[in-house]
């Protein structure tokens, strides 16, 4: 009889304590603890968010475990991100990951943080051994606060980036637009509420002109910026009577630019199966031009379930079961990586 494949899966990237468990491809936990410390500073503190992760790894882990009904000793390998995050914060994940693989003689496994976003599509629980899986190859947006690429997916270990954001990325436009309408911290899912009271169309700002496929979004971030400034200087309540037009008008422009750039990769590739993942996929608007091109028959869509969006231990096992049915294992040694694209 054959043993199943059962892996232990951590993901400690940024500010997400994330564990999950996957038997035979399938899930039967995922576990995150949010750290809400980085609210009052208005973005994620490195510092803080390593010590967050030392506090909450060893909860977050054994609730995993026990969520799935798995002891330590079924466990085939640990996996874990090694890269690309936050140095503090993989060291963390990584540290456990590998003391734990050692105390029990199983192998460990890496995997790439961005890979595991766009393998979001493939977790599937024992109760969804029928849903619809992206065939090969396939595009995906990958939309966060950090990154922003066109991906064409030839297979779980072939990726290659048609076009990426050549300075900032879509998640950060957004949250630095609700940081300046002092709207809090993340404002992504701020600026997405607002938006859905106000008129996408109400102001117009400058849209980057990067040739091929690539992104830009500071240009985009500067003409709000510059647009607030000359309005208050006539009007002081101009933010506060105008919030939820100046929301939906800028993320409007932001989906725009996104969708522009992924039209034309689907027109250059011929390739109709097109994936949305990252945190920014969480978004309204965005779902929602993803939805209407597949109710148009323009293209087949994937999108991930809300809790797949944010950074998440789910789509790590994803990525460590097929890397381990190819006998991918990692080094003890091997170090955590800061910057690195798919």
């Amino acid at each position: 009889m054959q043993t199943a494949v059962t892996i232990l899966a951590i993901e400690s990237s940024c500010d997400d304590t994330s564990a999950a468990v996957i038997r035979d491809g399938f899930l039967l936990s995922n576990v995150t603890a949010s750290q809400e410390v980085h609210q009052a500073w208005g973005g994620v503190v490195p510092e803080l968010a390593s010590r967050a992760h030392q506090q909450n790894i060893v909860p977050v882990v054994d609730r995993a475990l026990k969520k799935a009904g798995v002891e330590a000793s079924e466990l085939s390998a640990v996996a874990v991100t090694l890269g690309p995050g936050l140095m503090g914060s993989l060291l963390v994940g990584v540290s456990f990951a590998k003391g734990l693989a050692l105390s029990l003689g199983i192998p460990l496994i890496e995997a790439n943080h961005l890979q595991g976003h766009v393998l979001a599509h493939f977790i599937r629980t024992p109760e969804e051994a029928s849903k619809p899986l992206p065939p090969y190859p396939f595009l995906c947006l990958l939309v966060s606060g950090g990154n922003t690429q066109i991906v064409r997916v030839d297979a779980y270990n072939r990726m290659k980036i048609l076009g990426q954001t050549i300075d900032d990325a879509a998640g950060e436009a957004l949250d630095k637009c609700a940081k300046v309408m002092g709207l809090g911290y993340p404002g992504g899912p701020v600026i997405d509420r607002l938006a859905r009271q106000g008129n996408p169309k109400a102001f117009r700002f400058a849209r980057p002109r990067v040739p091929g496929l690539d992104y830009s979004f500071s240009g985009l971030k500067t003409s709000f910026l510059y647009f607030l400034r000359d309005h208050l200087a006539e009007d002081e309540n101009f933010m506060t009577t105008h919030k939820e037009d100046l929301a939906a008008s800028f993320e409007h422009t932001v989906v725009k630019i996104l969708m522009e750039k992924l039209e034309l990769a689907v027109r250059q590739t011929g390739i109709r199966h097109v994936a949305l993942s990252g945190g920014v996929s969480a978004n309204t608007a965005l779902r929602q031009a993803f939805q209407e091109r597949s109710r148009k028959g323009i293209w087949d869509i994937y999108i991930p379930p809300f809790g797949y969006t944010t950074d998440n231990a789910a789509m790590i096992a994803i990525t460590a079961y097929y890397k381990h049915l190819d006998g991918e294992h990692c080094d003890m040694d091997k170090p955590p990586y800061a910057k690195v694209s798919i």
